[in-house]
């Protein structure tokens, strides 16, 4: 089996000039004062994490469970894009964006029926070694010190090893190892080469010959069995606890603002010709200030812009009269994010159309929210929502059918100016949960501690000649992060503007005042 541990920079030998010389290598690794690591207490996080792996623990008796942190992804060549470990693995250790790239978690069976968890990951190498200068990907001349392996323990409350253990792991998995496959497809290839041969050796030495057909059902079955820990992952992950819940409510105050920042700077947003990124590189500096990156892509969509759901190229002009659709979320440095979405009037009035069309996607908002509350489905959020959705445009006249006719499953005409859906849950990752089982989710049963977008719009297309003229090109999007409580819901983006009189205020607030 290939060893783990090795990690080599790639395509940097046609231009290194990192002497190779012996007496260049006795003084660099010469000279240096000595290290006293300072082992930090536990962060608030490692109680909590502790707490995840219990709680999964008892779901897999007898099981070992693997969890990468992922592996840095290429962008080009030589360089990579910043590192994000992988949702489980930042779950159940609590190592957010400080954590280091090729690490693993491993939840080893213990004799008392629980299990015994432990991280492995690449220390830094000694000044004896040339890594620590000559390596661009891990080297400390080149990234900055790394933690040690006591640090680690010490700050999440774990065990540790070295990487080079993890290859102990890997060469004992069999069937019963399940391991977390998206994280990291070389650990995983690995792992799929570890379980095969376990399962060869135990077949009887006369069956080798067909052994390539006996080990795949053992194969088969490790596979599903991989895939439910990721399911229960993400349904652990449906309901927050309480540091979870703090962490939401810091990354909706950071991503406040960034909307405040946004509204600030309209007045150079709008007299640049490409207004869009200068919205979007406002945000991103706030997000980079309070935290650690921006959750997802920033969507700075005005005018006609606002039609296109996924707008991130952000190249177009911010022009007085027109309407801006930000849709932007702040990832704290636990990884923790927002997602909130304005309709911003540039020169801060609406037009007699776009408040209409505003006001009735906020009544679809508010709609949806006045149910929110434990006990019902998550899938009512979205239908009723849709009602009001409904109602409106067949008030505009823009339905071939009735609203009550339109909302049919056979129907869904109205869907026409708003084909996404009204909600997602939101907490590490922006569609958090994501592998949830259907009946877990969508229709799935609220309870407290949940917390999820509420996010309706409308949204008709320049060329759609269903609507008047006068509604061609306007796209207006509401997104508030809610958390389910014990008796209702609460809206944690509530102190962002929300009606238009409210986001006219703001936005002329911040014109007249100069800025």
């Amino acid at each position: 089996m290939a060893d783990t541990t090795e990690t080599a920079p790639r395509a940097t030998s046609n231009r290194s000039t990192t002497p190779g010389s012996d007496s260049f290598k006795q003084y660099i690794s010469s000279q240096w004062a000595e290290r006293t690591d300072v082992l930090p207490p536990a962060r608030d996080e490692a109680a909590y994490a502790a707490s995840r792996r219990e709680r999964l623990s008892a779901k897999y008796p007898g099981k070992r469970l693997v969890i990468p942190a992922g592996r840095l992804k290429q962008r080009s060549n030589d360089t990579d894009y910043p590192f994000r470990a992988s949702t489980a693995f930042t779950y159940l250790t609590g190592w957010g964006s400080d954590s280091e790239p090729g690490s693993v978690l491993v939840l080893e069976p213990s004799a008392s029926g629980g299990h015994d968890a432990a991280l492995y990951f690449r220390e830094r190498a000694g000044r004896d070694s040339d890594e620590f200068y000559a390596n661009p990907e891990i080297g400390e001349f080149w990234i900055g010190p790394r933690p040690s392996l006591a640090q680690v323990a010490s700050d999440l409350a774990l065990t540790t090893h070295g990487i080079a253990a993890l290859d102990a792991v890997l060469h004992t998995s069999d069937e019963n190892t399940l391991l977390v496959r998206d994280a990291d497809p070389d650990l995983t290839t690995l792992f799929d080469e570890a379980v095969r041969k376990a399962a060869i050796e135990e077949e009887d030495e006369a069956a080798l010959p067909t052994i390539a057909f006996s080990t795949e059902p053992e194969q088969a079955e490790n596979a599903a069995g991989s895939a439910s820990l990721e399911q229960e992952l993400a349904e652990m992950r449906l309901v927050k606890d309480e540091y979870e819940i703090a962490q939401m409510r810091l990354a909706v105050a950071a991503t406040a603002r960034g909307f405040d920042d946004i509204i600030a700077d309209l007045p150079r947003s709008s007299a640049h010709e490409r207004g869009e990124r200068l919205v979007e590189g406002v945000f991103n500096s706030r997000a980079r200030l309070d935290g650690n990156t921006v959750g997802y892509d920033t969507i700075a969509a005005s005018g006609p812009h606002a039609c296109i759901l996924h707008w991130t190229r952000n190249d177009g002009p911010v022009l007085p009269g027109d309407l801006i659709l930000v849709d932007a979320g702040v990832e704290l440095d636990s990884y923790y994010t927002a997602d909130i979405t304005r309709t911003l009037p540039v020169s801060g009035r609406f037009s007699d159309e776009q408040r209409m069309i505003y006001e009735a996607v906020r009544e679809a908002a508010d709609a949806a929210f006045a149910i929110a509350r434990p006990g019902i489905r998550f899938r009512e959020i979205h239908q009723t929502a849709m009602g009001v959705i409904a109602a409106k445009t067949a008030e505009w006249g823009l339905l071939p059918v009735t609203a009550e006719e339109a909302i049919e499953p056979e129907n869904q005409q109205h869907r026409r100016y708003m084909v996404h859906g009204t909600s997602h849950h939101l907490g590490l990752d922006v569609h958090d949960c994501a592998k949830a089982r259907r009946e877990m989710y969508l229709d799935g049963v609220l309870e407290a501690g949940m917390v999820f977008t509420i996010e309706p719009g409308l949204y008709f297309q320049p060329d759609d000649l269903t609507v008047p003229e006068s509604f061609r090109g306007i796209g207006v999007r509401i997104e508030d992060d809610i958390l389910v409580t014990a008796t209702g819901a609460e809206n944690l983006s509530a102190g962002i503007p929300r009606t238009a009189d409210e986001v006219e205020a703001w936005v002329s607030a911040a014109g007249a005042s100069g800025n």
